[in-house]
């Protein structure tokens, strides 16, 4: 393919990963990276975790320096947005007026926070860019009492992330068990429970009225008539596709760019979507998904890269779905799609673990959808539990035989706690 250009529109995981995946599939035509922001681009999983902490610097969340895009030989285009897909002329049109002619186009401009329905003053954060994270990190530097709302990930890991900065945090959700949105709420409450734990203090089970002030001095009404005190608020009440700016291409877009099992937009040829912005019709599910996980947009970026690069030997996109958490001590991952399933088991303990030499507690749920096949599970702390349930979902193992295999791993005991050298 080579005289040929790829476009890339967002400068994010999917975007990164997608240019790298077809330099790695021999494409030898331009790649051009085209990102809204004028940062270089930067992995987005530690802005709530070790960026937002401090215990790492910008250089270390990069995910494409200047030399490396160099010497693979893709050029980015930094600091200016695309405004309009001009499908009939294979254009991408930015926010200066400049059109960047493709041969094909990969859509991976992501998602964006859902906006605070509550303004105040000052001192009220959202959380999805570096410049967003530097934000609160400024505003977590001078002190006092987090509220956090909204009970998701990002929530509960800024939750995390400001308690071992040593914050009184409260935390906020209208769900009495905020993740048993995904895990049910029996496997939930052990997840209110680590918070507790760690001295957070929830308020499940209602909302937030309004909030009010400014940064140092925040009030938070609650739906029950509390009123909380906050020197800093962060809101973390999701996220959504960002495809407004594909609202003129004619593009299928509704809530993500609508693509076949291939990931190629249904309607348009060679436009492909990737990550967050991707609806794509999963062959296994029989059904169309968007998945809003970094591993998603990393393995979905390798199957496009594929796809542009051997058209005559497409691949479908067909996962098992992954997305990790780290709070406090604990290592949450979760493989499948809990939210579907009818049944589960626990297996281990995530009670306190005790004396010199016990481990952090580890233990693995386990669900089905009444399939008699295990179709997902979520593991605390246990990495062989992991890779063990990753590979059944993938073979369709049974619910029971996953069990078994589960129980005789458990008999191993987990290993002591590192002590540092």
């Amino acid at each position: 393919m080579t005289g040929s250009t790829v476009v890339i529109v967002g400068a994010s995981v999917g975007g990164v990963r997608t240019a790298q995946a077809l330099r790695r599939e021999s494409y030898a035509g331009r790649i051009i990276l085209i990102g809204a922001e004028s940062e270089l681009p930067y992995d987005k999983p530690p802005l709530s975790k070790q960026f937002l902490a401090g215990a790492w610097p910008a250089e270390r969340v990069l995910l494409l320096t200047a030399e490396a895009a160099e010497e693979a030989e893709i050029e980015m285009r930094l600091g200016i947005a695309a405004d309009h897909l001009a499908v009939a002329e294979r254009q991408v049109v930015l926010a200066d007026g400049e059109q960047v002619d493709y041969d094909a186009v990969v859509l991976a401009t992501g998602s964006l926070a859902r906006p605070s329905p509550w303004v105040a003053e000052s001192g009220v954060h959202v959380l999805r860019t570096i410049g967003e994270s530097q934000a609160l990190a400024d505003d977590l530097s001078k002190g006092g009492p987090v509220v956090v709302v909204g009970g998701g990930f990002i929530g509960a890991e800024v939750a995390a992330t400001a308690r071992s900065l040593g914050h009184e945090v409260a935390f906020v959700d209208p769900l009495e068990v905020p993740i048993g949105r995904v895990l049910g709420r029996e496997i939930g409450v052990l997840f209110t429970d680590l918070h507790h734990r760690n001295g957070v203090t929830t308020h499940f089970g209602t909302g937030v009225e309004a909030v009010k002030g400014r940064a140092g001095d925040l009030t938070v009404q609650l739906t029950d008539g509390q009123t909380l005190s906050a020197a800093t608020v962060v809101v973390g009440i999701g996220a959504r596709p960002n495809d407004g700016w594909l609202a003129s291409s004619g593009l299928l877009v509704d809530d993500g760019v609508l693509c076949n099992e291939y990931c190629a937009a249904v309607d348009a040829p060679d436009v492909y979507a990737v990550g967050d912005i991707a609806r794509w019709m999963h062959p296994g599910h029989a059904e169309s998904c968007r998945v809003e996980h970094w591993t998603n947009a990393v393995d979905q970026a390798t199957c496009v890269a594929h796809n542009i690069t051997h058209p005559d030997d497409l691949r479908a996109y067909e996962p098992v779905e992954y997305v990790w958490s780290d709070q406090y001590d604990w290592k949450i991952q979760i493989v499948g799609r809990p939210a579907r399933a009818t049944e589960h088991r626990l297996i281990g303990d995530l009670g306190r673990s005790t004396g010199p030499d016990a481990g952090k507690p580890r233990a693995v749920a386990v669900y089905t959808d009444g399939s008699g096949r295990c179709t997902a599970a979520a593991i605390v702390n246990w990495p062989k539990a992991l890779i063990a349930t990753r590979k059944a979902i993938a073979a369709q193992a049974g619910f029971d035989e996953t069990i078994e295999q589960l129980e005789l791993l458990a008999q191993t005991p987990p290993p002591p706690p590192r002590t540092p050298s």
